[in-house]
């Protein structure tokens, strides 16, 4: 991993993300990778609020994984400060090299920088490679997850 960086995002980095987040089974039905309006637009809110870290994993100049690391300040468990992983992408041609297990390794370094005493995480629940991979790095399937959909 010597020739890897994890940097912010930058505007630039847009429409390789969106690429990222287009590249498997569930992202190809969600995402829209030919218009990049949305996609700004979110960039912008995110660089905007200190609380979100959205960062990119370069190799020779060229974005090849990202993931989103949400701080969040609560009362509960006296006043526990928590982060949450969201949006883990690794570029096909890396899978399997390490990479998303150094992403995922960095993101809990900086929740410790950030003061945080929890790391959470959701992944859908048709990811089973996914679930794997992450009891692997020690989270554990505590809580049932819910959405609504607005």
């Amino acid at each position: 991993m010597s020739d890897l960086s994890i940097r912010p995002a930058r505007t630039d980095d847009v429409p390789a993300l969106v690429a990222l987040y287009a590249d498997d089974p569930l992202g190809a039905l969600r995402e829209t990778p030919d218009d990049l309006d949305p996609y700004l637009a979110a960039f912008e809110r995110l660089a905007a609020d200190p609380n979100q870290h959205l960062v990119v994993a370069e190799r020779s100049g060229t974005v090849v994984g990202t993931l989103q690391l949400t701080v969040i300040p609560g009362l509960s468990r006296r006043g526990t400060i928590r982060s949450v992983i969201e949006g883990v992408r690794v570029h096909a041609d890396e899978r399997g090299s390490g990479l998303g297990t150094h992403l995922v390794r960095w993101a809990i370094e900086e929740s410790g920088r950030q003061g945080c005493q929890l790391v959470q995480l959701t992944s859908d629940a048709t990811r089973t490679d996914a679930r794997r991979f992450y009891e692997r790095l020690g989270f554990t399937a505590s809580h049932i997850g819910f959405k609504l959909q607005l």
